[in-house]
């Protein structure tokens, strides 16, 4: 912030000099981006300095607020802090209802807003200090109550707006939302057409301003106006950021309010603007101001440890030390058994928590200040298991063969619509430097297919991606974040690959949770757009996932020539299994017998079926049953296939007979027969 050294020093008992501002500005972390002396009109000189601010401290977005930080950094020994002496003289002929009105129509969008009418003005040349000070801070002197309008916020922090009322149609004040494709032409002569997400000031027939940003040629303040109505309002950060950055108009007035306004500065900084108005160009203040939405908030009460302060600023100062630095800051410490309770001023926004409080403090001590430690104590603590948990899932996951990528959150429509949810919308941002990539990714698939497809371009080949972040959708007006494991790997043989995909999800859940994660898991056939084949991934019965081959038309989108095996799993459920409970028990002592068989059966016959028949069927020594393997084609006729599997059989008290299980198969492909119509394949 460009910021006047003798206006600064207006606020101070005792002035400083340049080189002491840029020393206490400095140590209390609002470093100089540059000193320059500048040269006013009225042939004197003044000292700009650059103050750099922080985007969470918009209270010293004034010389007010700068001075009180000068104040309370010189520890009251630069005395006292001035401020404006405000009184106001109002003609109670005729209230200001009478003379105006205003409607609130976007009250979340607009939770305060003042008007004040003084008539009778006389539009003309500013004094020459007035000109002086706006020079100093890089401002031309436009008339003098456009002129005071600029005084105030760079004086007080809150931006204004003085309209001609003659101008307004109806002489009243309508806050609404734009309408689609309104048109606008703002103060500086650039023409806009807004859309209708935007915020404006509007009369009864047409947008006057774009609230938070700058006012329209139409009501401006010129040599003819007479009278004039002062606005003073507070409007929400994020409406304003996102109209000024789509209208590509910037304002001292817009950077304030992006940063967020004091609630009780909106009253003060119309009462200070009225009262020099009416000094420098005359008029009578209409008694009253129309104030419509929420009333002044009280001061936030938050409090702090003397201990916790200590304790994270390396610090031993006492509760008198702590409370005094506070106290300086203006936010009424009270010392209560072992706590400051401090009651916050409302312009300070940014304190909210017990840490805020230890930073001011640390910031009034001065870090420098702070004994620097030779040694620091440790105190060991097992990681949290959550983070273990993910430590595990990425080297499972490297084990099998799969890179981690990071990418980028955003995905064109294109590649991002065909992944949103059924019954789902996708989340748009509306940001200039993102028009190809404007929809935050339902689907992390999308974005591992263009990572895949760069591989493709780079002549990589047998590729094995994995990315573990988060995707949003939006349905039913409310908006889907989820974190989400997605996996990509080429797929020569679709068959193999798609046993290899789910091998792994299997050794994950393994890990992570056992050998009960495992036996928990199972995959449903579903039917999915995006994928040929999918199965739908089941933990314990909750789905949490799909798996499958993606569909070519999906992946063609991507210009990605292989075909590709993916899955996408809710990754909470997984990571909340960690630790893995595993049992432990006696190896076998006695070998056991495998015996396979081929089945024909239908096209549409899972291997689930197959595997739950075989359990159904409660064979005896039954200790394992594992898929092999799928065969189409000659002498099998169209739409049947041959199923392959491996049963093992064990007896843990002897050495088991050949002829002691051939009962037991018999039994299982009787079952197998009456469940899914199987034919033993010769």
């Amino acid at each position: 912030m460009k910021t006047s050294l003798a206006w600064l020093n207006a606020h101070l008992d005792r002035p400083v000099t340049a080189d002491e501002a840029e020393r206490l500005f400095t140590r209390v972390g609002f470093p100089l981006d540059g000193r320059e002396l500048i040269a006013l009109s009225s042939g004197g000189q003044d000292e700009q300095l650059d103050v750099e601010i922080t985007s969470n401290r918009s209270d010293c977005l004034s010389h007010l607020g700068l001075a009180r930080e000068l104040t309370a950094a010189t520890g009251g020994a630069g005395g006292t802090l001035h401020r404006p002496d405000i009184t106001i003289h109002e003609n109670p002929d005729r209230p200001v209802s009478e003379r105006t009105s205003v409607a609130n129509e976007q009250p979340e969008l607009c939770p305060l807003y003042t008007a004040r009418v003084i008539e009778g003005v006389k539009v003309g040349q500013s004094p020459r200090w007035l000109v002086d000070r706006l020079e100093a801070v890089g401002l031309r002197s436009v008339n003098n109550v456009v002129d005071v309008t600029n005084y105030v916020l760079f004086e007080l922090g809150q931006p204004l707006h003085a309209f001609d009322l003659d101008q307004l149609h109806d002489r009243r004040v309508v806050i609404r939302r734009a309408h689609k494709d309104e048109s606008f032409i703002a103060i500086d002569g650039s023409a806009h057409t807004l859309r209708d997400d935007m915020l404006v000031i509007a009369d009864a027939d047409r947008a006057v301003a774009v609230a938070g940003v700058m006012g329209g040629l139409a009501s401006e303040v010129g040599e003819g106006t007479t009278n004039v109505l002062l606005e003073s309002a507070m409007f929400a950060p994020l409406s304003v950021r996102k109209t000024s950055r789509s209208l590509k108009l910037a304002s001292d007035s817009s950077y304030r309010f992006e940063r967020g306004v004091d609630p009780q500065g909106v009253e003060r900084a119309s009462r200070r603007a009225a009262q020099l108005i009416v000094e420098l160009a005359g008029g009578r203040l209409a008694e009253g101001v129309i104030r419509v939405g929420e009333p002044e908030p009280a001061p936030r009460k938050v409090s702090m440890r003397v201990e916790r302060c200590n304790a994270l600023l390396g610090t031993q100062l006492t509760a008198q030390q702590q409370a005094g630095y506070l106290d300086r800051l203006e936010l009424e410490p009270r010392l209560i058994d072992g706590k400051i309770e401090c009651s916050v001023p409302t312009f300070r926004l940014d304190l909210k928590r017990e840490v805020d409080l230890v930073e001011e403090v640390g910031r009034s001590h001065g870090f420098d200040a702070i004994d620097r430690r030779d040694r620091i104590a440790i105190n060991v603590r097992p990681p949290q298991r959550e983070v273990e948990a993910r430590r595990r899932l990425g080297r499972v996951l490297v084990a099998h063969g799969f890179h981690e990528t990071i990418t980028l959150s955003f995905v064109g429509m294109k590649h991002g619509q065909p992944f949103v949810p059924a019954d789902a919308a996708p989340v748009l941002v509306d940001d200039e430097r993102r028009k190809a990539e404007p929809m935050l990714r339902p689907s992390l698939l999308p974005s591992l297919l263009i990572c895949r497809k760069a591989n493709q371009d780079a002549g990589n080949a047998d590729v094995r991606l994995f990315e573990l972040a988060a995707t949003w959708y939006e349905s039913q007006a409310d908006m889907h974040e989820q974190r989400q494991l997605a996996l990509l790997a080429d797929a020569d043989d679709a068959q193999q690959a798609v046993r290899d995909l789910r091998g792994t999800i299997e050794d994950v859940a393994e890990q992570l949770g056992g050998p009960a994660a495992r036996a928990g898991l199972s995959f449903e056939p579903v039917s999915r757009e995006t994928f040929a084949v999918a199965a739908e991934v089941r933990l314990h019965g909750e789905a949490i996932g799909m798996t499958g081959v993606l569909a070519d038309p999906a992946r063609e989108v991507f210009d990605v020539k292989t075909p590709q095996v993916a899955a996408e799993l809710a990754v909470e459920p997984l990571l909340a299994m960690y630790p893995p409970v595993r049992q432990v028990q006696p190896l076998p002592r006695y070998p056991a017998i495998e015996r396979d068989l081929s089945l024909l059966v239908d096209e549409d016959v899972s291997w689930r079926q197959i595997e739950q028949a075989v359990h159904d069927a409660q064979p005896a020594l039954l200790d394992s049953v594992r898929f092999i393997g799928t065969y189409r084609g000659k002498p099998i006729a169209a739409g049947r296939k041959s199923v392959s599997f491996r049963m093992l059989f064990r007896d843990p008290a002897k050495t088991l007979r050949h002829d002691a299980v051939d009962p037991q198969v018999a039994t299982v492909v009787a079952a197998l027969q009456q469940a899914v119509s199987a034919e033993l394949r010769g």
